[in-house]
């Protein structure tokens, strides 16, 4: 069975000619259904890069990008937008919250475009603030909530379509040590659920915390290997189910 992720030889080359910039030089990267997998890298590595291509935010300048055997690498912006739609739940270190909205219509949001009827969209939208532990604050607006709420309504946001994959670029950067812990929490039980969760980060702290690490130096994979035993990450082609389930994550109010 064929890899969810993967990518051949891919390379995206900015001001092409005399001062070119190879942000991506020739990656190879295979990712299976289920994998808890941290993409490590200082800036300037190329891993911002390695994101927007996993989440089908940019193209490549060559190479093959293939997610669930679908080449994804040269598709327009509306098709994309569609597979980003149906397949990723995407995390960022910013939030990237509607500041007029409160976190019950931040998390519907993404839902609309998905076409999902209002009374399902805001079912999905509960149940999703309800596992991340702000069921009591879905009617506040950001400006109402700490940095750890306002990332655990981007987690929220990120997961109530129910995504196969949940892409987390940094998604711990702007937070204190608790609500690292919890967002970390958080994404190990959606891993568990059975979801692929991929996080960029520069943090070997957070590196620590993922089954898998694939480390990026100048644009290329210079490590990738299984955490705490160093051997080589072969490629997982296990489908795993992925259904709508949070238990391991703690259903407790924060404060």
């Amino acid at each position: 069975m064929e890899p969810l992720i993967q990518i051949k030889n891919i390379h995206k080359i900015y001001n092409p000619g005399e001062n070119e910039v190879r942000a991506l030089d020739g990656v190879d990267l295979e990712i299976g259904y289920g994998e808890f997998v941290g993409i490590i890298g200082h800036s300037g590595s190329g891993k911002s890069t390695l994101m927007n291509m996993l989440g089908c935010l940019d193209t490549p300048t060559s190479g093959r990008y293939y997610l669930k055997g679908q080449d994804v690498s040269q598709l327009s912006d509306n098709q994309l937008s569609d597979i980003r739609n149906r397949e990723i739940g995407f995390i960022f270190q910013g939030f990237n919250l509607i500041a007029n909205l409160d976190a019950l219509s931040n998390v519907e949001l993404p839902l609309v475009y998905r076409g999902i009827p209002k009374k399902e969209r805001k079912r999905l939208a509960s149940l999703a603030l309800t596992k991340v532990g702000l069921g009591k604050r879905m009617n506040h607006k950001p400006n109402e909530l700490s940095g750890g709420q306002q990332q655990r309504v981007a987690v929220a946001r990120a997961v109530a379509a129910q995504p196969p994959i949940i892409l987390a670029d940094e998604p711990t950067g702007n937070l204190d040590t608790k609500s690292t812990r919890e967002i970390m929490d958080i994404l190990k039980g959606l891993h568990k659920s059975g979801r692929t969760v991929i996080i960029i980060t520069h943090d070997d702290d957070i590196a620590r915390e993922v089954d898998r690490v694939v480390r990026i130096i100048d644009g290329k994979v210079e490590a990738d290997y299984r955490q705490n035993t160093g051997k080589p990450s072969p490629a997982v082609y296990r489908k795993v189910p992925v259904p709508f389930s949070m238990e391991s994550v703690s259903d407790k109010e924060s404060s």
